[in-house]
């Protein structure tokens, strides 16, 4: 069985970013895990909730909802500052996204380009940094040897891949998008990706501008392929996030 690794920074990243395509590779039988980093405490929507506490409760909540519906295998939200990503401990944060790795042994990971995506967040660059140190990191044994101590191995994910998109918003700060090298037709998963958004109830002041955005481009998600294990020409546009993975 084929496994993915998506690593996140927000609940309802897993869904703008990658949702259509979760969805589909699970329907196809791969094992599809997220990470989330944070519990999005820091959101200005903040669904009426009265502190921190509650609101990462009901976001985490929401969180699992989406992932139901996207047929997520795993989920989990850690608790990383929201909105200081930028401020944590590195090495401690790539150690502990590291070992996840060597744990899950994805054959295909994804995650948040280091640009920031389209909104240029700054978690969403450092959710990006982490996970792309813990593609390359895991599979070396010179790296958070306590692991194998622990009974983990090193692991090569085969392949690493940033969302990207082909617009971003000009009410933002300017951002450069990774060039596209992947395209995946998600077809009938869009409208389970517009559900899976709309299960995060805490951020629907957005669903408008969501779906309407979705409506408009989404049925395709964008991807830049960030590193391979075997040595890759890029000369064409994949369709497929397997292509040249094995078991």
């Amino acid at each position: 069985m084929f496994r993915f690794l998506c690593v996140t920074a927000h609940p309802d990243d897993e869904v703008g970013g990658f949702g259509g395509s979760l969805r589909l590779y699970a329907t196809r039988g791969v094992e599809v895990n997220v990470i989330c980093l944070t519990a999005g405490t820091a959101a200005s929507n903040r669904g009426g909730a009265k502190d921190d506490a509650e609101l990462a409760a009901m976001r985490q909540k929401e969180f699992a909802a989406a992932c139901e519906m996207l047929k997520v295998s795993h989920g989990e939200v850690w608790d990383l500052p929201d909105g200081a990503l930028d401020r944590v401990d590195f090495y401690e944060a790539v150690g502990r996204l590291t070992k996840a790795v060597r744990q899950l042994k994805p054959h295909v990971m994804l995650t948040l380009g280091l640009e920031g995506a389209v909104t240029a967040h700054p978690d969403h660059s450092m959710a990006g940094l982490f996970a792309t140190m813990a593609f390359h990191w895991a599979g070396r044994s010179n790296r958070f040897q306590e692991h194998m101590a622990e009974g983990l191995a090193t692991h090569r994910t085969q392949k690493l891949y940033y969302a990207t998109a082909n617009f971003t918003l000009q009410d933002r700060q300017p951002v450069s998008m990774p060039p596209t090298t992947t395209v995946i037709d998600i077809g009938d998963c869009l409208e389970i990706k517009i559900a899976a958004f709309r299960a995060h109830t805490s951020q629907n002041p957005l669903l408008p501008r969501f779906e309407k955005a979705m409506r408009e481009r989404a049925w395709q998600e964008r991807y830049h392929l960030a590193a391979s294990r075997e040595f890759r020409e890029i000369d064409r546009i994949e369709t497929d996030l397997l292509e040249g993975v094995v078991e």
